[in-house]
């Protein structure tokens, strides 16, 4: 530029002052080629700041583009979250927003309509039970940090609270660790009536489109109880802190007077079915244990008992829970990516919060599973052995207007042959190998030995205060673990005792996962046995009907490929599902979790042994010979958006609006039978499975 500057200025030299004609004509010629070079300079300077110009432009273009791919993982979420939440108020505006009946899109006539129009009227009082994080929860009392939330609810609602004070309504949730009741100046409680569970959010309903159907056939709040309880403690907890069984029972017994001496038909869902088969036991045992309502009491409120999604034995996915706060859907969001859960977003670590909250919650250990190896198998063998994952076939359901167990396969199974067979026995490995490797292969580590040593603590100094009982387990100790490699459902008790000892010797006083040889032990008559329908008897009672209602069709968790997690990393979980371990075509093995049929949370074999086998005709479990239906509804995901969850959904939470399942129940509570329903109505291999079992009933 500064050359061009110079050049410039020697285009206006002045000319000389004497001049021949000859040489004015060489001035003009001069003249006119200064005035060329002068215009060239001129277009080559403004060429040069055009250029320039261009040169900051792609800058600053360039700088935008690069602030644009510096976007923070964070700052993704938050965007992909926003725009989430955008589309579902959309579409929840546009919902309540359009007619009721737009030409051509007329809903279909709801089941409590259809039955009110063909002359079903209430008739037995109904009692709702809610099963484990559906109920709502609300706050007493509480520490300074909750000012402004009496009586507000904690869990169920809109959640605002997670957001605005995180690590405090953590504290809140939580139960005391030693005595597994209320901690040191907290009082959480169950949400009481219908409200407590008919949604668990805003827009998200649970037992909202049951509680409207039955209001339709003429059900109201005086023949229709919503059974809350704090789902958080073991079930006798719940009597001790809340007198929620003797309320329970009181409930029962004012319904039954108060609407002509009709029976009561009690309606629980998942965990709620264990809880109210400990209220069968508690209600008729002597009053220094149980409500003291004496033999006969069942007998004469009972109608009926209409299960959903039952977890009779126990779900898998509980033990997957203890061991690292994980389920599927953790293991995937995990390897989608890896950063999300682990990093200490705000402070918190997601998984080990999750964790030291859950592992005071002794009710999970309901859930985890009973009869061990007889049920659910060995490193060699299983009742679901020899058959795969593939749900594509639909099949005809098995009808049957009796209680005797003459279902039989009709050939069309919920499961393509596989290639090699799944050890559904195993379930929890470490490795992939471990899984389906012989028997014979796997290293044989006894446990026992590392539950009898003394683990050394891990200094915490540069860790984070996040606690959780890995933080007392020496590495080596949880490399022993790992090294064990294979658990089946005899040995993960001492798998969670070594990982979770104070959460196990808290809940065991409460809860039993055996099979009991002797029903006549005195033993078998203390609390902890009686949610166990495989350590306890069914009431004298053989006129009451039982009904196992459960999805199928849906592939369900049953058992898992584990690895160790990255190690350096103090305050965190030493184990994590292995979400790379992949199984062939049609395998049962995807992202390192092997799956079975079921309704999503529950395996049938879980749902349906006790009604299809356990408690059919007269057995040890139950002498009066109650009824038993196996009712299962084959899952049908929703044709389009317009209709909502599915109203043939057989998923574990969803089938509270399956159509099929509502009209079951308003027949029932109407008035009908087992076998005027059409008693047994099955799809899965849940009798197959049943025989396959080797039980002494």
């Amino acid at each position: 530029m500064g050359s061009v500057l110079r050049l410039r200025k020697l285009c206006y030299v002045e000319p000389v002052k004497f001049q021949s004609f000859g040489s004015i004509k060489n001035a003009e010629k001069q003249q006119q080629q200064k005035e060329r070079i002068v215009s060239e300079v001129e277009s080559v300077v403004q060429k040069n700041g055009r250029d320039d110009d261009e040169d900051t432009t792609r800058k600053k273009t360039d700088k935008g583009k690069r602030k644009i791919r510096e976007w923070r993982c964070i700052e993704s979420c938050c965007w992909v979250i926003g725009c989430l939440c955008c589309v579902w108020w959309l579409l929840v505006f546009l919902y309540y927003s359009l007619p009721a009946a737009l030409p051509g899109f007329q809903p279909p006539m709801s089941p409590g309509a259809r039955l009110g129009r063909e002359g079903a009227r209430a008739l037995h009082p109904v009692v709702l039970v809610p099963g484990i994080s559906t109920g709502g929860l609300e706050l007493w009392e509480g520490k300074p940090c909750t000012e402004g939330l009496f009586r507000k609810r904690l869990w169920g609602g809109s959640f605002t609270e997670i957001l605005k004070r995180p690590l405090c309504w953590l504290e809140h949730l939580s139960l005391d660790n030693e005595t597994g009741l209320d901690p040191p100046g907290i009082r959480v409680r169950a949400v009481p009536g219908l409200e407590a569970a008919d949604y668990f959010a805003p827009g998200y309903s649970v037992w909202a489109v049951l509680i409207q159907n039955l209001a339709k056939i003429g059900y109201e709040e005086k023949n229709m109880h919503m059974a809350a309880y704090d789902w958080r403690l073991s079930f006798q907890n719940t009597e001790i802190r809340d007198k929620a069984l003797s309320r329970l029972k009181s409930t029962i017994e004012l319904m039954y007077l108060t609407n002509g001496c009709k029976k009561v038909v009690v309606v629980p869902h998942s965990m709620g079915v264990l809880y109210f088969l400990h209220f069968l036991k508690w209600v008729e045992a002597p009053p220094s244990m149980g409500g003291g309502g004496r033999l006969g009491w069942c007998a004469k409120h009972i109608k009926a008992i209409m299960n959903i999604g039952p977890p009779f034995l126990g779900v898998p996915k509980a033990v997957s829970n203890i061991l690292s706060s994980e389920a599927k859907d953790v293991a995937v969001i995990r390897s989608m990516d890896p950063g999300v859960l682990d990093s200490e977003i705000l402070g918190l670590q997601t998984l080990e919060h999750a964790m030291r909250v859950a592992r005071t919650w002794d009710s999970i250990i309901s859930l985890v599973p009973k009869g061990g190896e007889t049920i659910w198998g060995d490193l060699d063998w299983s009742p679901e052995e020899g058959h795969g994952c593939s749900l594509a076939k639909r099949r005809t359901p098995q009808f049957s207007g009796n209680n005797k167990n003459s279902n039989h396969t009709n050939g069309k199974t919920t499961f393509s042959a596989m290639k090699e067979p799944a050890k559904y026995g195993r379930i929890i490995s470490f490795g992939k190998e471990a899984s389906y490797l012989p028997s014979s292969q796997l290293p044989s580590v006894d446990l026992k030995e590392l539950l009898l040593g003394s683990p050394s603590t891990i200094s915490n100094s540069t860790c984070q205060e996040v606690w959780t009982e890995y933080d007392e387990l020496s590495r080596e100790s949880i490399r022993g673990v790992a090294d064990n490699k294979v658990y089946t459902s005899r040995t993960l008790l001492d798998l969670l005792r070594f990982v979770a000892p104070k959460m196990m010797q808290r809940a065991e006083a409460h809860f039993s996962h055996g099979i009991a040889d002797n029903l006549d032990d005195p033993k078998y008559n203390h609390y902890k046995y009686w949610s166990n329908p495989l350590e306890m008897r069914l009431p004298d009672a053989p006129d009451i009907e039982i009904y196992c209602l459960y999805g199928v069709g849906i592939p369900t968790e049953r058992s898992y490929v584990y690895k160790m997690s990255p190690t350096g990393k103090c305050k965190s979980i030493p184990f994590r599902i292995d979400s790379t371990a992949e199984g062939y075509e049609d395998s049962c093995l995807k992202g390192g979790v092997y799956f079975v049929d079921g309704d999503e949370s529950v395996p049938v074999l879980s749902s349906g042994f006790m009604c299809a086998r356990g408690w059919r005709g007269k057995t040890r479990f139950n002498p009066s010979g109650a009824t038993t239906y196996v009712r299962e509804y084959q899952h049908r995901p929703p044709a389009s958006l317009l209709e909502g969850r599915g109203a043939a959904s057989g998923a574990h939470l969803d089938i509270m609006g399956n159509v099929a399942f509502i009209e079951d129940v308003l027949r029932v509570a109407a008035g009908a039978t087992g076998k005027e329903i059409g008693g047994d109505r099955i799809y899965s291999d849940i009798m197959r499975m049943s025989e396959r079992i080797n039980i002494g009933l």
